[in-house]
């Protein structure tokens, strides 16, 4: 089992994401359970990353998105496809990058603070899987780095996860 002291990655943000790669490999180790590695990748983004008030995944349901593991506040539990930045991705498959979540049309405001969101599309074989999502208090947090980071340890997770 790997341990954590709880310590941020420090460096450049490429260099911080191949250390929290590194972690996620030794937390996924022998654990094949998509639950429990969604929520240690959720406390390990939020342990992690500097300025982040939300971290974590939303499952597809039926047709829409279904709360799952998660660090800070409490959350929307139900999201429908398309709607928001999170059923945005959903629907279209593709990562979303919204520096001012207040000038994407339809946010869905589950915490006041937030201020910018990336949300990254989970798809396994073809069929979405669900959403990782990331917002911070601070406009213009997540920029391209962040975007490539966070496919890499979704694809990660995916490989190191059975199908729910």
């Amino acid at each position: 089992m790997t341990t954590f002291e709880g310590a941020r990655p420090s460096g450049t943000k490429a260099e911080i994401y191949r250390e929290l790669k590194l972690m996620a490999e030794g937390l996924f180790h022998g654990e094949r359970d998509a639950i429990a590695n969604a929520a240690n990748l959720a406390a390990l983004l939020w342990m992690g990353l500097a300025d982040l008030n939300w971290a974590g995944f939303y499952f597809k349901r039926g047709r829409g998105l279904v709360l799952g593991p998660f660090h800070g506040r409490p959350a929307c539990v139900r999201i429908e496809m398309g709607r928001g930045v999170c059923g945005t991705a959903a629907q279209t498959r593709e990562t979303q990058v919204v520096p001012d979540v207040h000038m994407f049309p339809g946010h869905i405001a589950c915490d006041a603070a937030s201020q910018s969101e990336i949300v990254i599309p989970l798809v396994r074989d073809g069929a979405l899987v669900g959403v990782l999502d990331l917002d911070s208090p601070v406009k213009g947090r997540f920029d391209d780095e962040d975007h490539k980071g966070l496919e890499a340890l979704a694809v990660l997770w995916l490989a190191a996860s059975d199908p729910l």
